[in-house]
């Protein structure tokens, strides 16, 4: 099946397109939305090896996971983070490779924020799409929908790839600065160029 990776740093505006291209019938396999599947009491696959890598600091008192927690560990500690990511991306990629086995359609989107970070995808993936925007466009989105501190924010973007890294794999660019109407615009474009490029 032809794939597009879309991808983007946080508050670049990945769930907006991806939704734009789910309004068109294209699959969306979302990586975060794996992510938190198995992070999820009860029964997350992941929760075992995440309590027995981070202990109980990691945990609620209801045993599911303190992402607040977890999240500021991970950013604060490079290790953590990689350690976090050992155990989570070996299972998402599993996941992904499940769901994409079952589709039918002429293509699908899988959204990986951190496929650059990862470069765990190329082989199944023919096109990159990046969206893109200016860090304080970013930090303002962020702020607005979650309540992180600028600090926190700065931390997850110091984590991530760079936009000049993030271009740079880049087959195709949606720089998300101007209004939803804009962007089904130039996601319906793509969608028509996606359709001829997986008929070939």
């Amino acid at each position: 099946m032809f794939t597009v990776g879309l991808t983007g740093g946080i508050g670049s505006g990945k769930s907006t397109v991806a939704d734009c291209f789910a309004a068109l019938d294209v699959p969306v396999i979302d990586t975060d939305v794996i992510a938190r599947d198995l992070t999820t009491a009860p029964g997350g696959a992941a929760l075992d090896a995440i309590r027995a890598a981070f202990g109980a600091t990691a945990m609620q008192a209801d045993g599911t996971l303190d992402r607040a927690a977890l999240r500021r560990r991970v950013f604060a500690d490079g290790a953590a983070r990689r350690q976090l990511e050992a155990i989570l991306h070996p299972r998402i990629r599993q996941v992904v490779d499940d769901m994409l086995a079952t589709l039918s359609a002429p293509y699908a989107l899988i959204v990986i924020p951190l496929l650059v970070e990862t470069g765990g995808y190329q082989d199944v993936l023919n096109r990159v799409l990046v969206v893109d925007c200016p860090e304080d466009v970013q930090i303002a989105r962020v702020r607005a929908r979650s309540g992180l501190t600028q600090a926190e924010i700065k931390a997850i973007l110091a984590a991530q790839a760079g936009r000049a890294e993030r271009l740079a794999v880049a087959d195709d660019i949606i720089v998300n600065t101007s209004t939803v109407e804009a962007l089904q615009a130039e996601v319906a474009a793509l969608h028509q160029r996606y359709l001829a490029l997986a008929s070939v």
